[in-house]
């Protein structure tokens, strides 16, 4: 909840503003600022034009039959009750989402640094949120490939329209903003969170290609400026 509530202070969100969806320019900046000044405020209260959705669960991130190579196993789809009706009034206001996903990661036993991509963190979770034109089949399927797409070194996608983007995928809390139209937002009610490779995975010797990973998931969105109640719906 520290880094869900941060928030940049004006002069950093002036600065990000002016880079005009750089995604270069925003990453070297959030490099410098980090996610701003927590508010323990927005950590402890929703307000009726903000609503906060937390989510803790686990997952088997991979799995291993016999002397296979050790594959991905778990994939976790959480839907959002969004207050759809509510949103849909606000039609064409622009709305803020915001996600943040974080979990514990084991470091590498005996390993003093790593060269390899996934050598150092035993695991690496990852989310992406269903667009408004998806169903929830077609949002699966995303998530299934962008998850192979890990595996097999491509490059990462789905934070186009996000504010970071896959940068956020560094380290083990992710963040990340979107806005937009809250009738685009009221449909976009799913998030799917994945695992991508580690050494639970890579070296199936120590015998932890069967462990459980927690996480947790808070996901925000904020109707600024409006009269709109969108947090009695779902308190």
């Amino acid at each position: 909840m520290i880094v869900h509530s941060a928030e940049w202070t004006p002069q950093m969100r002036a600065r990000i503003d002016a880079c005009n969806g750089a995604k270069g320019q925003i990453q070297a900046l959030v490099r410098r600022y980090g996610y701003g000044v927590p508010d323990i405020g927005r950590a402890l209260l929703s307000t009726v034009n903000d609503l906060t959705l937390i989510v803790e669960d686990q997952l088997q991130p991979f799995q291993r039959e016999g002397s296979a190579t050790a594959k991905t196993r778990d994939m976790k789809l959480h839907r959002l009750p969004w207050p759809k009706e509510q949103l849909a009034a606000l039609g064409d206001a622009q709305v803020e989402l915001r996600a943040t996903l974080s979990y514990f990661i084991d470091p590498n036993p005996g390993e003093r640094g790593w060269t390899r991509r996934h050598r150092y963190a035993s695991h690496g979770l990852r989310f992406r949120a269903k667009s408004a034109t998806e169903t929830v089949d077609e949002f699966r399927a995303r998530i299934n490939q962008a998850a192979r797409d890990e595996e097999e070194g491509a490059p990462p996608g789905g934070g186009e329209d996000w504010l970071l983007g896959t940068f956020r995928d560094n380290g083990s809390v992710h963040s990340d903003f979107w806005s937009g139209s809250a009738a685009d937002l009221a449909e976009r009610d799913a998030i799917g969170v994945f695992p991508v490779g580690g050494w639970w995975k890579e070296k199936p010797y120590l015998e932890r290609f069967d462990s459980t990973a927690r996480y947790a998931l808070i996901v925000t969105i904020r109707a600024p400026g409006s009269n709109v109640d969108i947090f009695t719906p779902e308190a």
